[in-house]
């Protein structure tokens, strides 16, 4: 239920605006706002088999707004004059223009009356909601993201739906983005000896640029397009203020945790605002390699401190082929299972070495570069483990690698929130299900030839759809025995199902639990650091 309580207020609040917040600036508050995503779940009690029956518990008093405190309405007014402040006075009016086109070219989509040879499409909540994002622009796309990223949070017709927003758009024109670049780094003659006019890819919030330095290097420029800051800020503070205000006014929903989502939500969308962060966070990786003594095996591009900002990145263009090109990474190596062990292993040391871990390794983001090492690219979204969920990562990594579907069932109990008694052996039973249905899916063959001498070659691949639904089947048998899994854990389990498919297309032999090249999530004895590349 409070997955459709979520859904309703995505609804709300896309078929509204960004007028509530016309108001006159306030003195700013001095409190500092926050600056990194919050992926742990709320402090909630966590209950295993032993925990006390839902019969013998004593009903919590439902809440009523009569109960509120005076605190609580100054803490709400604090918000909205906060919230208000930071949107700015212009950001309303566009904003209202642009959702009313929107919903109004949504609602035509599916209407009876249609322009000649035009049917209407037939009407669904989730397509409709999609549609309008789309329609809404930066935020709305992004918050679609998350949504599709977010099965533990969201109903399983909107996670599949979201997995179709798309992120790009019509590209701005060159003049546009010159003067942003110049604003930002000065003048492009006396940086660059070439830059293409043409970006190689242009989505929401910025867009991307094949450049040259005077020097002779083959960068790329990443530029954040006009306006997005302000806009993207008087979104997600509406968004905040709508979800703190249906809160107040129905104190049952805080149970939904609706503002706390919000929360997660705006501060990990601003975050992504500033392509100075992105920066520190591949150099990071970087250094991380380096350590390791990885430089040989695996890198990211290298960025060009003096030549990026919070609106423009500058960093090294990597050649390649996607991880799931398996056909074009034949031709760069003999051993293209060698590339898949470094692959994972890598990542999976920056989960258990590093404070954040890369949250996004789809094909795109996960190449073999022409020289044969392994090129991790895009670090705007990064995931943060908690403690409780990696200690609870580290006993499922253990139960997994025995066979041990009660163990599993365990650890995910410590690391879930619940309110009622898990029955751990049915638990077990069901995760043994979904893994078994899991080790029947193979790629899909996605088209096959015959060479000039008489050889069959094939293209092997999977698409997104297939990754979400086997995380959505996890989730469901989570919540089927009771349990309310953190996001960070639906982060990790969505990377590793990639890594999943790309072992069936590149080493589809590989005994992964039996193979002394992997390691394995919590694999340490002495806490969270362990060198696995020795």
């Amino acid at each position: 239920m409070a997955k459709y309580k979520l859904s309703a207020l995505l609804v709300a609040l896309a078929a509204s605006s960004s007028a509530a917040f016309v108001l006159a600036p306030a003195p700013k508050p001095t409190a500092k706002s926050p600056t990194t995503m919050q992926l742990a779940m709320s402090n909630r009690s966590t209950t295993s088999s032993s925990s006390s029956s839902p019969a013998s518990a004593t009903p919590r008093p439902k809440r009523t707004l009569s109960d509120r405190s005076s605190d609580e309405a100054l803490s709400l007014l604090r918000d909205i004059v906060r919230a208000a402040y930071d949107a700015g006075p212009r950001a309303a009016p566009s904003r209202t223009l642009q959702a009313y086109v929107a919903v109004s070219r949504t609602l035509q989509d599916f209407s009876p009356i249609q322009r000649p040879g035009r049917t209407p499409e037939e009407f669904s909540y989730p397509v409709a909601l999609r549609k309008l994002f789309e329609r809404l622009g930066a935020t709305y796309i992004k918050l679609g993201q998350f949504v599709a990223s977010s099965p533990s949070l969201f109903p399983e017709e909107y996670v599949l739906e979201f997995q179709k927003c798309l992120d790009s758009t019509e590209p701005l024109p060159w003049s546009t983005v010159k003067s942003i670049v110049e604003g930002e780094i000065g003048p492009i003659s006396s940086k660059f000896s070439y830059v293409d006019e043409t970006p190689l890819a242009s989505a929401s919030i910025a867009q991307v640029h094949a450049a040259r330095l005077r020097t002779g290097e083959d960068v790329v420029i990443k530029v954040q397009k006009p306006r997005i800051d302000d806009l993207m800020k008087a979104d997600l503070n509406f968004i905040y203020i709508a979800s703190r205000l249906l809160e107040f006014l129905q104190p049952d929903f805080e149970r939904t945790s609706l503002s706390a989502v919000a929360g997660d939500v705006k501060s990990s969308m601003l975050e992504e605002l500033d392509f100075s962060k992105e920066a520190s966070n591949i150099e990071e990786f970087r250094d991380f390699l380096r350590e390791q003594g990885l430089g040989d095996r695996v890198t990211a591009p290298k960025v060009y401190r003096d030549l990026t900002t919070r609106r423009v990145l500058t960093m090294e263009r990597l050649r390649g082929v996607s991880m799931v090109d398996a056909e074009s990474i034949r031709g760069i190596t003999d051993d293209p299972e060698s590339l898949i062990v470094t692959a994972l292993n890598t990542w999976t040391s920056m989960v258990m070495n590093m404070p954040w871990f890369h949250a996004d390794v789809h094909g795109g983001n996960l190449l073999v570069l022409d020289d044969g090492r392994v090129g991790f690219i895009d670090f705007g979204m990064v995931g943060r483990v908690g403690e409780k969920t990696f200690s609870a990562v580290g006993e499922l990594s253990t139960a997994m690698a025995m066979g041990d579907y009660e163990g599993m069932a365990r650890a995910m109990c410590n690391m879930g929130a619940t309110d009622a008694d898990v029955d751990v052996r049915k638990f077990g039973r069901d995760i043994e299900q979904v893994m078994s249905n899991m080790a029947r899916v193979s790629p899909d063959i996605a088209a096959v030839g015959l060479g000039r001498d008489g050889t069959v070659s094939a293209t092997i691949s999977f698409d997104e759809e297939e990754v979400t639904n086997m995380l959505l089947k996890i989730v469901a048998v989570t919540e089927d025995n009771g349990l309310k899994l953190p996001r960070e854990f639906g982060l990790l389990v969505k990377q590793s199902l990639y890594f999943d498919r790309y072992l069936k297309i590149l080493a589809p032999g590989l005994d992964v639990a039996s193979d002394t090249r992997m390691i394995a999530l919590g694999g340490s004895s002495d806490g969270r650091t362990v060198d696995v590349f020795q």
